[in-house]
């Protein structure tokens, strides 16, 4: 702060900052911070920059007391990951949840093992000790871009994945439909039920009959539309491979530009399909994770070309 008692700028290397009024810290950070994105508080958590009383604080709902004194150091004390198509949100000793571009495979394939999701933080991770390793908990497709959530060892990867269920209390997606569905009661919300099974070319087909696969459940919500295409917000009560794509286009409205899924070349030539929520309990501290990406801004360009005369 200045002389004046103002909060300084990020221009300075440390901001100190007094607490006014019992808070949490990621609070106190979202309404101090004014100037700066959630992603970005959350950065600063991840990378040590926060000290509670001169000590070094990462959790989110770390208690303030009034008097406490927070310190921000707005430079890294450990360089971070610096790739195009992939963003560290968080990192601890346990896991780190990465923000994906489209077009970045989540693991290698026969054609591509190196320019993966799990390669580029693998190497990372090895560049702090040449031991250290990654294990994937859950994957996107490649054209899918958002939210990814890695291990740093093989129990906290079996931890997640034998309890996702019970550990992962939210994902939803944003994407745009081919189309605007309509719903009986007027709402723009439906539900589709179906059970899932994958032919041997690796399509995923959606079927009524609870013999054909697995039962998958998704809830959309129209938020916007066009002419001829829909914003919606997906969440998922299951977590099967392809689960939106394939039941999007099994009612008719399939995700813009997904040609795999019964979709056409859109004009943003990508596939319309973001990971934009992610909460979980964390497997060791047991704290409530959430983490947010926005709405790619070519999804809203796409409606807005829309409306634009041919």
């Amino acid at each position: 702060m200045d002389k004046n008692g103002r909060f300084q700028t990020q221009k300075q290397k440390i901001s100190s900052i007094p607490v006014t009024e019992d808070s949490t810290l990621l609070n106190f950070l979202i309404d101090t911070l004014k100037d700066q994105s959630r992603t970005k508080i959350k950065s600063l958590l991840a990378h040590q920059q926060v000290l509670v009383n001169r000590r070094i604080v990462r959790q989110f709902d770390h208690p303030l007391k009034t008097g406490d004194r927070v310190n921000i150091l707005w430079t890294k004390g450990k360089q971070s990951l610096n790739h195009p198509k992939l963003k560290i949100l968080f990192e601890d000793k346990y896991l780190i949840v990465v923000e994906k571009s489209a077009g970045l495979l989540s693991i290698g394939t026969a054609k591509e093992r190196s320019k993966t999701a799990y390669s580029i933080l693998s190497d990372y991770v090895k560049k702090q000790h040449p031991g250290n390793k990654i294990f994937v908990v859950h994957r996107l497709d490649r054209d899918t871009s958002g939210l990814m959530l890695f291990a740093k060892n093989q129990d906290i990867q079996s931890l997640m994945q034998t309890n996702w269920r019970f550990a992962v209390n939210q994902r939803k997606y944003t994407g745009v439909l081919e189309g605007v569905p309509q719903t009986g009661d007027g709402s723009g919300q439906g539900t589709v039920t179906s059970y899932l099974w994958e032919s041997k070319a690796l399509i995923v087909y959606a079927s009524p009959n609870p013999e054909d696969g697995l039962k998958a459940v998704t809830h959309y919500k129209i938020v916007k539309s066009s002419e001829h295409y829909s914003l919606a917000e997906f969440k998922l009560d299951t977590g099967r491979k392809n689960q939106i794509r394939a039941q999007m286009n099994s009612i008719g409205y399939p995700i813009a530009g997904d040609l795999k899924y019964g979709g056409h070349v859109s004009p943003i030539k990508r596939m319309a399909l973001h990971a934009s929520v992610l909460a979980f309990t964390h497997p060791v501290s047991g704290e409530q994770m959430l983490f947010e990406s926005e709405t790619p801004k070519e999804f809203l360009r796409l409606l807005e070309l829309d409306k634009k005369p041919q």
